[in-house]
Parts: C-alpha cells; structure tokens; sequence
C-alpha cells in the first residue's frame, strides 16, 4: 500500500437539515443523500509524489442512506495536476490505497454502483472555517456556497459544531447553510441546506488526530 497524507479544509454541503442526522447515526432528513464537496490540500504526498496546493471535488448521489449503497460519484481534479499527481489525488479520492472504510472517501466509493471516469478542470476554494464562509467552484461541473445559520428572530450569527472524536472525516467541525449544485451526469441541487467545514488530515489508516 502506497503511503499517503493529506492536510488541509473541506467544505461540505448536503440536501439534510442543518443538524444533519447522518452524523448521529441516524436515517437522512429527506430518506436519500444527496452531496456536494470540496477538498483543499495545503500539505500532502502519495508516496513521492508532493501533493501541496491541489484541489479536488466530488458530487455524489445516493437513493437512501448512504449505508444502503446504490450511490453515483463525479470524481472532479484539479486541472494543474501532472498525471502522477492526478492518479494520486483520484486514488485518495476513490478510496484505492486506504485500509477499508477507514476515510470517508473509501467509505462512499465503496457505496457507490457507479464511479464516473474523473473531470479534470480548475477548481476554485474560497473558505473560512473560522468565519463559517465559503465560495467555491470546480468550473463546468459544480460550485458551491456556505454561510452562518442565522437566528431567526435576531437574524444573528449562530454558530454550532460537532464533535466526533471517532469519525473517518473529522473530529470536530463547524456547522453552516450551504447553496451547490452540480451538472450531469451526477446532477445535484442544494438549498438552504446542511453545510459543514473541517480540517482535512487523513492518511491510508484514517483520521490523522
């Protein structure tokens, strides 16, 4: 197995309430899954090949919960990869050289019918965990935004998280509304919807803690 790490944020966005009942091991808001995301690496390698300053992006479709299989994924790549770093990235993104269900990434390849050959096109990521903003856009295949939830008498920032000390994507991260969409073949519309950001620090064993 070829040795990986990836350091940097992710930006999150799925068709689920803002609490997301996913991440508490409960069934989707809506009885389907429906995501769109977007991974910015500022420090990484795949064995020798330096990974730092790529970008990579998914849309994702599933019929029910995500555990039940069945899913499609537009695997998208950052166009400025040469072709080791675009293996690599589309390996991490895929789940190949990974212990079995140990990332996210592995566990939604792994339930998934149907991975569609990767876009490769420039990839723009704009986001602020801290700040709970976000503009992103994989040019031609998808874009992305986030915002605060706001309270909705106030209109104030409301700001929440989740912990997860033992998840396969984070273990803390900061919660949000997001607005995405994707093209075909994988075509997703998001409104008004879960949105999540997180550091991204994986490895082929899972979440660097």
């Amino acid at each position: 197995m070829t040795a990986w790490e990836i350091h940097g944020m992710e930006f999150g966005n799925c068709n689920c309430s803002y609490g997301c009942p996913c991440q508490f091991n409960a069934l989707p808001t809506h009885g389907h899954c429906r995501a769109i995301g977007f991974f910015r690496i500022d420090e990484g390698h795949f064995g020798d090949t330096p990974l730092d300053g790529l970008n990579m992006a998914i849309a994702v479709s599933w019929p029910g919960p995500v555990h039940e299989g069945h899913g499609t994924m537009q695997p998208v790549i950052d166009e400025r990869a040469d072709e080791a770093q675009r293996h690599a990235l589309l390996s991490i993104l895929t789940g190949k050289e990974t212990d079995e269900f140990a990332t996210f990434f592995a566990v939604y390849s792994a339930m998934c019918d149907r991975i569609h050959d990767p876009v490769y096109t420039k990839i723009r990521i704009d986001a602020d965990m801290g700040a709970r903003t976000a503009d992103c856009e994989a040019v031609g295949v998808a874009a992305g935004r986030g915002e605060p939830i706001r309270n909705p008498v106030t209109g104030a920032e409301h700001r929440v998280g989740i912990l997860l000390p033992n998840g396969f994507e984070y273990t803390q991260n900061e919660v949000g509304r997001g607005w995405s969409a994707s093209s075909e073949p994988v075509t997703v519309t998001l409104e008004d919807s879960y949105a999540h950001w997180c550091e991204l620090h994986l490895n082929q064993h899972g979440v660097i803690r």
